[in-house]
């Protein structure tokens, strides 16, 4: 499939989760292409999540050249979720991000930068608004609500 960055590769939540972990790790992008093509020295996560992180280098021996992409230039998720969107911020920021799930009100607060805020409505799937004013100064957080588009 050929991919473009106009068109960003498209991810699972669990992948886009895993990815996120492991960037973490803080290896240079071209050591972690590396140990996810071979499959060697990956860590084993003690998070709460348990991520597997064999399941990247299937991931990048189907599709090398869109998996390569998604860790240079990003990715979209496929189909996120209120705990997946929660999920994603504590693995990416370090944030717990706050749950509302009554029904007609659900959502996810949390407190952003504009760098965080950019971030995230990069990945978001189709369906998602993210309401709520960024700051002025770059540095500074703002609270933002993501919700879906449309509540069913």
């Amino acid at each position: 499939m050929p991919t473009s960055e106009s068109s960003p590769v498209k991810l699972s939540q669990w992948d886009a989760l895993i990815l996120e972990s492991l960037k973490n790790q803080g290896w240079s992008t071209d050591e972690l292409l590396q140990r996810v093509r071979t499959g060697h020295q990956l860590p084993v996560d003690d998070s709460k999540f348990q991520f597997d992180y064999a399941r990247l280098t299937e991931l990048e021996s189907s599709d090398p050249g869109a998996f390569e992409q998604a860790v240079r230039h990003g990715y979209q998720i496929k189909y996120n979720t209120l705990r997946g969107i929660a999920s994603w911020i504590l693995v990416v920021f370090g944030q717990e991000a706050e749950l509302q799930l009554e029904a007609g009100q659900e959502s996810v607060v949390a407190s952003l930068s504009s760098e965080e805020y950019s971030l995230l409505t990069a990945v978001l799937s189709y369906g998602w608004v993210v309401r709520g004013e960024q700051s002025s100064s770059p540095e500074a957080r703002s609270t933002f609500v993501i919700e879906p588009l449309v509540r069913g």
